[in-house]
């Protein structure tokens, strides 16, 4: 009877935490998109598992991040770009707000273009024809009654889908353990530079985890969630890292020997051939799709709550006017997907130096406001989190530095 009743705690337990997870997941769903698929598969393919420290490096940023901005949001009975209005003023609120549009509308037409891709390379239809009509999709999604609850359900299941396909594959090919194991200890291969500060830049991505704060009190999260919420920031985003390992990890054991180098999207599914066979293809085209859709419709509510907010327009995602502003970038990269069908240069050229300039600013403004004892009373950062803190944002003005040099002086 005790085996039984523990049995059944223990089960409780599981179903409650499972129900918990719906911020950080939303968050490293859209964090996996298929940039940092493809960057990811690059990697493992060029140089083998000696790059896997990144992984584990951008996840620690990214966590720390994640779980700040979350406190935050809990600690707070206003949105993130309120508080800096009350704070710092609302031209900070806006310059913020703009950035973060700017940001995610740059990125919302790979998603567009990643999800038509897959599809088409399934169907052989138009991926620019794809990518509109997941476009509507995710429009049309956005204007159901519960959006949020929508919007959990299908991160979870697509999360879900990548997570299974990869860690089957990895178990299958058992790739080496002492290789792994060398991986993580720091090192860079000549020309992987490059690589290395891509990678961190799109799993390591301070928008996305500034969004967090928003994702909590749109669950209804406060103080007295704290420890719950804490827990399901590092949940979700140890399982980014997770997802973009085996990713790196496939690639290194079936890609490398083989000599593939990865200039296509089915370059990548040869990866998945040791478990899946000649269904390998199919498995990873959905699970592209996934990633991308998922940041397609995740992206776009970042883009659109931030701007909404700057302005003063508010933040819940149940507010029309909020929805209208998540729509326009969601058209944005529609309309980028189907007359470039791919990023144009002019485009980023226009937000590059925005973006290198609003991204430490987003970060350092977080650790101001976690590091606020009035703001934050008990949940304030602790000097081992300042430490982990201050580190991620010497990279971020690392990478600003070097996106500075390439565009200007290179």
């Amino acid at each position: 009877m005790e085996q039984l009743q523990s049995n059944v705690q223990k089960q409780q337990k599981a179903t409650s935490w499972v129900k918990s997870l719906g911020p950080a997941i939303i968050t490293a769903a859209l964090v996996v998109g298929p940039g940092s698929v493809t960057l990811t598969s690059k990697i493992g393919a060029m140089y083998g598992y000696s790059l896997l420290w990144v992984v584990v490096i951008s996840v620690l940023f990214m966590m720390c991040f994640t779980e700040m901005s979350a406190r935050i949001g809990m600690a707070t009975n206003q949105s993130l770009l309120t508080t800096i209005r009350v704070k710092w003023g609302r031209a900070a609120s806006i310059i913020m707000g703009l950035g973060c549009f700017l940001v995610t509308s740059t990125f919302q037409g790979a998603n567009v273009i990643g999800a038509g891709v897959a599809i088409s390379s399934l169907t052989g239809g138009s991926p620019k024809v794809w990518g509109c009509l997941f476009t509507l999709l995710g429009i049309a999604i956005l204007f159901y009654r519960n959006f949020y609850k929508i919007l959990e359900k299908l991160m979870l299941v697509l999360v879900g889908i990548m997570l299974f396909s990869f860690l089957c594959t990895v178990i299958v090919i058992r790739p080496s353990f002492s290789g792994i194991i060398s991986g993580l200890v720091p090192q860079a291969p000549d020309g992987s530079a490059i690589l290395i500060i891509g990678l961190v830049a799109t799993t390591f991505t301070v928008v996305g985890a500034l969004y967090q704060s928003y994702l909590v009190q749109e669950k209804g999260w406060t103080a007295i969630h704290a420890k719950e919420g804490s827990r399901e920031s590092y949940t979700g985003i140890i399982l980014l890292g997770i997802i973009s390992a085996l990713i790196m990890i496939s690639a290194a054991a079936v890609l490398k020997p083989q000599g593939i180098q990865v200039n296509a999207a089915t370059d990548m599914g040869k990866a998945l051939e040791p478990l899946f066979g000649s269904w390998a293809m199919i498995v990873f085209m959905i699970g592209l799709w996934g990633a991308a859709f998922s940041s397609l419709t995740g992206n776009a509510a970042i883009g659109g709550v931030m701007l909404a907010d700057a302005f003063g327009f508010g933040s819940q995602l149940s507010n029309n006017l909020v929805r209208y502003f998540i729509m326009a970038v969601m058209v944005l990269g529609g309309v980028v997907a189907l007359v470039f069908g791919k990023i144009p240069v002019q485009l980023i050229m226009i937000t590059q130096p925005i973006t290198i300039v609003v991204v430490p600013l987003i970060g350092l403004a977080l650790f101001l406001l976690a590091n606020d004892k009035k703001l934050m009373g008990d949940l304030k950062n602790t000097p081992v989190k300042n430490g982990i803190t201050i580190l991620a944002l010497l990279f971020l003005v690392v990478l600003a530095v070097k996106t500075v040099n390439d565009l200007f002086f290179s």
